[in-house]
């Protein structure tokens, strides 16, 4: 595939969103509801339902475009047991393999879903069926989307677990190696996320929505075949659509441009946006209580393994004071494994977003992830008066205990617009080299504020399904401040976008051709990791065009046709 020649600026997602989710009483279902009723034992009873039998709808207008998103209130309710799967690839090479977790007690058994049903780790693709009629009956427009089992649930009857253990979201970064998706017996998940990324152009006026299960879904999971009706009075926006910020299906956001997990994209964009060169905004959870019992969701996964964080949370509080005594790590601390993802996301800019402008640049976006056992722990010490902080890993044993530390480098405050915030050093390296990889024809030496934006593999030993600093607003301090905490978990991964300054080769004097973008984690390997044999990835491209119209083509890596 080829990018078109210099993207001024950034394109706002084609799409406009309301608040944050927020958990509603589903119709039907009476407080008092009690417990599920008797079926198969280990087997998740699932019903399709809607919140509420009308809903009120904006149309926004921006630059042009115009739609409404389709945020109907529906719900798959889970009961008898857990809804639960484990999505894997054996490698880039291998089609992504989606099994269902039955649960009977002490008992589990796995069912394998057919082959090619999903193909990525979004969700259930075309699990949905949305059709709209206006007040006359016709049908003006439908819809169909995946449904995400992780998306902004809620409890449906008041016996059901207080808390979810499963994660808040279902990746879509290209490169995601492992996933896990979860629905606990007696909550729903929401479904209308679907229609973020698919909004539809609906003129002021009154409509019916019919919401339905596809069938091949129902015959899978013997999902009755009922299709709620709802009522549905479009208005329009009165702002335009401006000041409506990204409602976020997930709680997990990379540095820059970022609507993956908000469920739509604007054509050519690649996701992770908030607002100006990709000033990143708090990304609102899709479950905002997960979090406030961390550790009491008592489930089969919160044991070994410790899925819901439960083991190092308390390990996480930041140091009030710079470490004292000899520093050491010991021979048995566990360590995280840094490895970096293939870079993606490649456009050609004009160096208005942070570079120099009316030069041809090559933006990339780039991972680093921790494949564990043990969370990467940077903090930074600031003295009085210096500009730069004394930075430490610090070790932990199983049971959280601290056991080590040593000092690992700085941090540094970047007052660059879109970074403002303090960054760790010598994190991670990007190089362009050439066509024999011999020769480095760019480089960048990048620092970074660690944040778990992205949900890597939560198949890995460790995997902390509930990672707090998910973004920037709960990771980087500011710049008054005296220190600061950075951690990036096991199983999840740090993308830093091609909208961020910094996140870019200059290629205008560069002849067309072809090359390989390096990404390399803990170049001067000052982080003592588990691995330091699996920190380098590369990404072929190739460019062409002439100056000031250049363009790149991304070959497929492997399977992956993320250019």
């Amino acid at each position: 595939m080829t990018s078109q020649p210099h993207r001024k600026g950034l394109k706002r997602a084609a799409f406009a969103a309301g608040a944050a989710l927020t958990v509603v009483a589903v119709a039907g279902a009476a407080p008092g509801a009690g417990a599920a009723p008797q079926s198969k034992p280990g087997v998740p009873e699932l019903k399709l339902i809607a919140a509420s039998k009308s809903v009120t709808l904006d149309r926004w207008e921006w630059d042009g475009q115009a739609g409404v998103n389709l945020d109907l209130g529906t719900y798959v309710s889970v009961d008898n047991a857990p809804l639960e799967f484990k999505v894997t690839r054996k490698s880039y090479k291998d089609p992504v393999v989606a099994e269902q977790i039955l649960r009977d007690g002490t008992k589990t058994k796995t069912k394998k879903l057919p082959a090619g049903l999903v193909n990525d780790f979004s969700g259930l693709p075309g699990f949905l069926e949305v059709s709209v009629t206006d007040a006359s009956g016709a049908e003006v427009a439908t819809s169909k989307g995946t449904f995400c089992p992780n998306n902004a649930s809620g409890r449906i009857r008041p016996d059901a677990p207080a808390t979810s253990h499963y994660p808040q979201s279902c990746p879509t970064n290209p490169f995601t190696l492992g996933s896990v998706w979860g629905v606990e017996k007696g909550w729903a998940a929401n479904t209308s996320t679907i229609d973020y990324d698919k909004p539809v152009d609906l003129p002021v006026g009154e409509y019916t929505a019919t919401v339905s299960v596809a069938k091949k879904y129902r015959d899978l999971f013997g999902i009755p075949d009922d299709r709620p009706t709802i009522k549905v009075t479009v208005r329009q926006e009165s702002d335009g659509g401006e000041g409506v910020g990204l409602r976020s299906a997930a709680a997990h956001g990379g540095h820059g441009a970022h609507s993956a997990h908000a469920g739509g994209q604007a054509a050519g964009d690649t996701g992770h946006h908030y607002g100006t060169r990709g000033a990143d905004a708090p990304t609102p959870p899709a479950l905002s209580h997960a979090l406030e019992d961390r550790g009491l969701a008592h489930h089969l996964g919160d044991g070994k393994g410790h899925t819901d964080g439960s083991r190092i949370a308390p390990a996480l509080k930041a140091n009030a004071k710079e470490p004292t005594g000899r520093a050491s790590v010991p021979a048995n601390a566990p360590k995280p494994d840094l490895r970096s993802l293939p870079a993606w996301g490649f456009e050609i800019t004009d160096g208005e977003d942070g570079d120099v402008p009316g030069r041809d640049y090559l933006a990339f976006s780039a991972n680093v992830w921790n494949a564990g056992p043990a969370p990467l722990v940077v903090d930074g010490f600031r003295s009085p008066g210096q500009d730069l902080m004394d930075a430490y890993q610090y070790f932990y044993d199983a049971n959280g205990k601290q056991i080590g530390y040593t000092p690992t480098g700085t941090m540094e405050w970047d007052p660059r617009v879109g970074h403002e915030h303090w960054h760790f050093t010598d994190f991670a390296s990007y190089r362009l080299l050439s066509e024999d990889k011999t020769k480095e024809v760019r480089s960048g030496k990048e620092a970074f504020c660690l944040a778990n934006t992205d949900a890597v593999d939560y198949t890995v030993k460790n995997a902390n399904w509930h990672p707090y600093n998910t973004d920037l607003s709960t990771a980087c301090g500011e710049q008054n401040s005296i220190s600061v905490r950075e951690v990036l978990d096991v199983g999840s991964g740090d993308t830093y976008t091609q909208y961020r300054p910094g996140q870019s080769f200059d290629i205008t004097d560069l002849p067309n051709g072809t090359y390989y973008v390096e990404v390399l984690a803990n170049p001067a390997k000052r982080l003592k990791e588990t691995n330091l044999n699996n920190n380098t990835s590369l990404r072929k491209v190739v460019l062409g065009g002439t100056p000031g119209a250049r363009t790149v083509s991304v070959p497929p890596y492997d399977l992956i046709d993320a250019p």
